[in-house]
């Protein structure tokens, strides 16, 4: 039977830049909550090596596609000589901030350590997983938590659950023109999650998004009349947060034609270990 992966969205809830490092990147802290909804993956073992994906993702070539890319790197670093066909349903917006492309990776990573039988432990997948990208550990790690340093260093967290209405302004946010924005906020000083969590959430990335993006300024503005509302990661979605689903669906019917969003729940266990404890 063909088991469906999940590859949930996640949410900053909050994101706080602290400084730029020598190398370039940036020190922040940032609390992660997956979604209960995103991309679906499925795979179909070879006898080869092979690795195919069935469902190419336009503009995206094969040596650039992170699901590719991941279940490469895993055949590499463990020394397994089966491959692999992956089909996947696509949902989540590129660019958007939810971190569909690390979420993508890591459930391949996740997902065929388990079917190949490679028998690597959560910390070596994440030790993979980084190289792809900041965000791909915490997607491995399948719990909300805390990051600190490039987002690498994790910590236990249990967010409220609350049910969110996200939407995407059809504008596309390479992460690295907020990073490099002259404008950005970088001295945000460093707090304890405790303190963080009794504390407004805000995301320094949010002031540059709005203010160089007329879509993602209007589309916030909007939100902001019915709930608390803020960019996810660097954008380019933004989100609102609500204590029921049905008052997150209503003002999603009240919506403009030109904002298009979903509504989904907050979960701190990600979907993507759920299916994974049933198949071991």
């Amino acid at each position: 039977m063909m088991v469906d992966w999940p590859s949930p969205a996640k949410l900053n809830l909050f994101l706080y830049i602290n400084g730029r490092r020598p190398d370039g990147y940036h020190d922040l802290q940032t609390l992660f909550q997956f979604l209960n909804y995103g991309d679906t993956l499925n795979f179909a073992l070879r006898t080869d090596e092979k690795i195919i994906l069935l469902t190419p993702i336009s503009g995206v070539p094969d040596e650039q596609n992170l699901i590719i890319r991941a279940a490469r790197m895993l055949q590499q670093f463990s020394g397994c000589h089966v491959g692999a066909d992956i089909s996947i349903n696509k949902v989540l917006p590129m660019g958007g901030g939810l971190g569909g492309g690390s979420s993508n990776a890591a459930t391949v990573l996740v997902a065929l350590n388990h079917l190949w039988k490679c028998g690597l432990t959560t910390e070596q997948l994440c030790k993979i997983g980084l190289t792809l990208g900041a965000d791909v550990p915490v997607f491995i790690y399948g719990h909300a938590a805390f990051a600190e340093g490039v987002g690498e260093k994790l910590q236990l967290a249990q967010p409220k659950e609350k049910w969110y209405l996200v939407a995407h302004p059809g504008v596309h946010i390479p992460t690295p023109f907020i990073f490099n924005d002259p404008d950005l906020v970088r001295n945000t000083p460093k707090r304890t999650l405790t303190t963080l969590l009794d504390s407004p959430f805000l995301n320094d990335c949010e002031p540059i998004a709005r203010k160089r993006f007329p879509e993602v300024e209007q589309l916030i503005s909007w939100l902001l009349e019915y709930a608390p509302s803020r960019l996810t990661g660097t954008g380019a979605c933004v989100f609102s947060e609500f204590d029921t689903q049905a008052a997150a669906v209503d003002v999603l019917k009240q919506a403009p034609e030109w904002l298009h969003g979903f509504v989904a729940q907050g979960v701190n266990t990600s979907p993507l270990q759920a299916v994974l404890s049933r198949q071991e």
